[in-house]
């Protein structure tokens, strides 16, 4: 069976974005969560990578998918992943365990697939924020 659960970080919380249109139609939130990794800024969108080992967390939250397959496939699309997409890949697709205050889920998550050479790390873990941040910066 198909894991149901996706974690998402970026874009996909966005309102105004039609894929996130998409997964709010074909999903529900399940819970915040996190997981071990880095953040970066890659322009008009987020890039993550997984680290178990990094001492900081990228931050988002958690769909339980209604049609796992169907949704996976129409988000593979958006994310740059799998068949009739461009290699290498923008993103992969892959299982990571997210902390939630439920405990550890396992879920699917889309972690950036290219170079990260040159690219800003948000070091907040969290996009939404750092993106609401650049819009409004303190004056400080």
């Amino acid at each position: 069976m198909l894991n149901q659960f996706l974690f998402v970080y970026g874009t996909l919380l966005e309102s105004g974005n039609e894929f996130a249109l998409y997964l709010q139609n074909n999903s529900t939130v399940y819970a915040k969560g996190k997981f071990k990794g880095r953040l970066y800024d890659i322009d008009k969108y987020p890039g993550a990578v997984d680290d178990p080992d990094y001492e900081y967390d990228v931050y988002g939250s958690i769909c339980l998918l209604k049609n796992p397959s169907a949704a996976l496939k129409h988000i593979d699309q958006y994310e740059g992943f799998g068949i009739g997409q461009p290699q290498p890949y923008l993103f992969i697709r892959k299982l990571i365990k997210a902390v939630t205050d439920q405990g550890l889920i396992t879920c699917w998550v889309y972690i950036y697939n290219l170079p990260i050479t040159g690219l800003h790390q948000i070091s907040s873990g969290d996009y939404l924020t750092y993106k609401e941040d650049k819009k409004n910066p303190s004056d400080f």
